[in-house]
């Protein structure tokens, strides 16, 4: 098992510096592969990573929620939305994001999506090459 960030990640970044094995990094370019990723085979399942994501983002692979029920404000950023966001990471540089979606309160979303595009990062894009 390893853990699985979700669409609900705002490219915080302060996951990445947790992270003992170094497996997390931001997908790039970030209009396709929008949040930040973990390498299924380096992960050690710690668990570091997820006190570390203000927007809990970060699950278990097994406890990803099939209907993540929103408090209200927070987003979902995946290819395709077209919503648009900007915040400040971990590190106090800017991040935009033009792939994102407020949730409304009580609003159920399926967060079990976003398992295969972590793997497909590492698989197929562009996330096999930025752990080399």
């Amino acid at each position: 098992m390893t853990y699985i960030i979700t669409s609900l990640c705002l490219r915080d970044s302060g996951c990445i510096e947790v992270c003992p094995v170094e497996c997390i990094v931001p997908g790039k370019p970030v209009e396709e592969w929008p949040w930040m990723y973990i390498d299924p085979d380096t992960c050690i399942d710690c668990g570091a990573c997820v006190p570390e994501c203000p927007f809990e983002a970060i699950f278990p692979e097994d406890e990803v929620p099939e209907a993540y029920e929103a408090k209200g404000g927070e987003y979902i950023s995946r290819v395709g939305l077209t919503g648009h966001y900007e915040g400040i990471d971990h590190h106090g540089n800017q991040v935009v994001l033009d792939t994102v979606r407020q949730l409304e309160p009580g609003e159920v979303v399926d967060l079990t999506e976003d398992i295969q595009p972590n793997y497909d990062f590492f698989e197929n894009g562009p996330g096999y090459d930025a752990l080399d």
